[in-house]
């Protein structure tokens, strides 16, 4: 009996750990994979951030005194990732298949394309995850500028419309800039 009992409770630590484990790994609503993204063989530049939410609360702690909207910005997000890649022969082609895989992935999934910009310097374009009306809960921005080249963004949060030009402010992402008026002026 005592062997049984102890069998059960191992099941359960099992179960319990199994299912922290795979919570763990799903996917924040607003996370957008990149894939695996590499420096190009004939080393082109290559710019990766990724700042989870751990250092950007402690930012937020950081700045709540000297900068109190900062402070509150920070609060609603919880990961910020950035990749510029610069384009070559050897990878234009594999980065601009990429972007529109990420592009095609994002209209598939029902987030809202917001700016589009096409001319022969660049080509833009920003996705919005909504919740309601009332959050942002992913941005996604793609940059081919050019034959030089890309810039993939993913701002993962709890971020009201209203601050999404904060975010275009802080981070210096020129389509975000005059957003967030944009957003707040569909509400109503």
């Amino acid at each position: 009996m005592k062997t049984l009992i102890h069998y059960a409770q191992t099941i359960l630590l099992i179960g319990l750990i199994g299912g922290s484990v795979a919570q763990a790994q799903t996917p924040v609503t607003g996370y957008v994979d990149f894939g695996k993204l590499t420096p190009s063989a004939d080393g082109g530049e290559f710019v990766e951030v990724n700042i989870r939410s751990n250092l950007i609360s402690m930012a937020a702690r950081l700045a709540s005194k000297a900068e109190p909207q900062v402070a509150d910005l920070l609060r609603g997000i919880q990961q910020v990732r950035v990749n510029v890649l610069g384009l070559s022969d050897a990878n234009r082609m594999d980065i601009r298949k990429r972007v529109q895989t990420i592009r095609d992935e994002l209209d598939a999934l029902q987030w809202e394309r917001v700016v589009t910009v096409q001319n022969p310097q660049e080509d833009v374009g920003v996705w919005l995850k909504m919740r309601g009306d009332e959050a942002v809960e992913g941005l996604v921005v793609t940059v081919l500028s050019g034959d030089k080249e890309a810039v993939l963004v993913n701002i993962v949060g709890n971020i009201r419309p209203e601050k999404v030009a904060m975010i275009g402010e802080r981070f210096n992402i020129e389509p975000l800039k005059n957003l967030g008026p944009a957003l707040e002026h569909t509400k109503h």
